[in-house]
């Protein structure tokens, strides 16, 4: 069943590599004029009570074709930051939402990578991925938030990357 509505409650995965390479992914834009959107990896809920690390798991697959659902080569590298930002809802999107909505939660999670896997973009929501630094890809993202959470690599001592042998 396929909501009216998107659901205000939307997952931040910051994928990186030990090195503190951050993988940043450049949105569909429908305006040739607007700058490059680019972004981590970033989605809603498709139903209110999916859990945080499903919705995660969900869309970096779908996203990014990197598979740390259960089972998948990379499962142990996603990790829950426990942190929730609530921010107003771009007042471009709000359409998106039931009415009266104007914020939306977002749960940040890392995903720890050993390498750089190859990424492949689902056409319709990204035109390009790139790896960078942390402070070059903090200074790309359009997002605050998703620049803070990059930024916070910097100061989360020894961050899990899981046991992932892929």
């Amino acid at each position: 069943m396929t909501l009216p509505y998107k659901i205000p409650q939307s997952v931040l995965v910051v994928i990186y590599t030990p090195q503190h390479e951050v993988l940043l992914i450049r949105r569909v834009e429908p305006d040739p004029l607007a700058p490059p959107f680019w972004q981590s990896v970033t989605g809603a809920k498709d139903f209110p009570e999916e859990s945080w690390a499903f919705t995660a798991a969900r869309e970096v697959w779908e996203e990014t074709g990197l598979d740390c659902r259960p089972g998948g080569p990379f499962e142990h590298g996603l990790v829950d930051w426990e942190l929730e930002n609530i921010y107003p809802i771009y007042p471009r999107w709000l359409y998106r939402y039931a009415p009266g909505v104007t914020h939306n939660t977002e749960r940040v999670f890392g995903l720890g990578v050993p390498h750089k896997p190859d990424v492949h973009l689902s056409p319709t929501e990204h035109t390009d991925s790139c790896w960078l630094p942390m402070a070059d890809a903090a200074d790309l993202c359009f997002s605050p938030s998703n620049a803070e959470a990059i930024l916070m690599l910097m100061h989360r001592d020894r961050l899990p990357l899981g046991r992932s042998g892929a």
